[in-house]
């Protein structure tokens, strides 16, 4: 898929606000934490060279491009954690969509805090809409086909709890957030296993009671899927007319996925098909960073 960030879908209406579940906060805190610790490693000699520790000012915090807004708390949480005196006062929360570039929120309080701990809250900012934003027109691309988008684990290290959430702020959803959450046998556990049926029967004869999934790669292998038992066959890197085969042979008996080689060119063919889940990495691992900058304001 492109690494490209497209501009959000229009929308006739703005919808209502949804309700999204938020990043976990100490997953969040770590993110911050350790953000800072990197850029401030040798402290800001710039900024505390320049201005007065009482030195205080107001910014606006700008997008500058159309999008959907994600991380407006990784913000706050960066300014708080050097300087409570600072203030951060939104107009828009994660999840909304900006049409034209705008201010979407003041930050007011002591200057070399908001100075020093800009380019993090920048980052985190930009990449997060970002991740949302891609998010939303695949959501889009998809709407009408019955498909339901799913990110994935490739992810950037350490931040995988943040880009998740950006997902869901774009109006996808989530698959595994780690390894322990299902069973999901892949192309080199089948090969080390003995293939579906024998990776099937060992894990059904292990305590673990999650959900199984396993991919498939050929319709022989949709059947013998279907025939050891599991909860849901990934469709792995097949063609429009496999895909729409392996969806009529699965029928309504276990649910269907279908990943790889999915581009926004063919995301709505896929959906089309008839699968119930489209995966996609490149929600997560190839979104553009959308256009967002810090400025004093006037």
């Amino acid at each position: 898929m492109s690494t490209e960030t497209p501009a959000a879908p229009a929308a006739a209406a703005e919808p209502a606000r949804r309700q999204i579940r938020p990043p976990d906060p100490e997953a969040a805190a770590r993110v911050v934490a350790a953000a800072l610790a990197e850029d401030l490693a040798l402290g800001d000699p710039t900024t505390d060279g320049l201005l007065a520790p009482d030195a205080t000012a107001t910014f606006s915090l700008l997008v500058k491009e159309p999008g959907i807004v994600c991380g407006l708390p990784l913000v706050a949480a960066v300014f708080a954690a050097l300087n409570a005196a600072v203030v951060v006062t939104a107009t828009v929360a994660d999840g909304d969509r900006v049409a034209t570039p705008r201010e979407i929120a003041r930050i007011t309080g002591p200057a070399r805090a908001i100075l020093s701990g800009e380019r993090t809250a920048l980052n985190l900012l930009g990449r997060l809409s970002g991740i949302a934003t891609l998010t939303a027109r695949c959501v889009a691309e998809l709407d009408g086909t019955g498909a339901t988008l799913l990110d994935t684990r490739k992810t950037t290290a350490g931040l995988r709890d943040l880009e998740k959430y950006a997902v869901r702020c774009g109006g996808g959803t989530n698959h595994r957030l780690n390894l322990g959450e299902a069973l999901l046998v892949k192309d080199n556990h089948l090969r080390l296993a003995g293939g579906i049926a024998l990776a099937v029967a060992r894990l059904r004869g292990s305590p673990s009671r999650l959900r199984l999934e396993v991919e498939a790669e050929s319709l022989a292998d949709v059947q013998t899927a279907l025939e050891a038992g599991v909860d849901r066959i990934l469709l792995d890197n097949m063609s429009l007319d496999e895909m729409r085969a392996a969806v009529a042979l699965i029928g309504d008996r276990v649910e269907s996925e279908a990943s790889g080689g999915i581009t926004l060119d063919n995301l709505r063919a896929v959906g089309e098909t008839g699968v119930e889940f489209v995966s996609l990495g490149a929600l997560t691992h190839s979104a553009r960073s959308l256009d967002v900058s810090l400025e004093v304001a006037e």
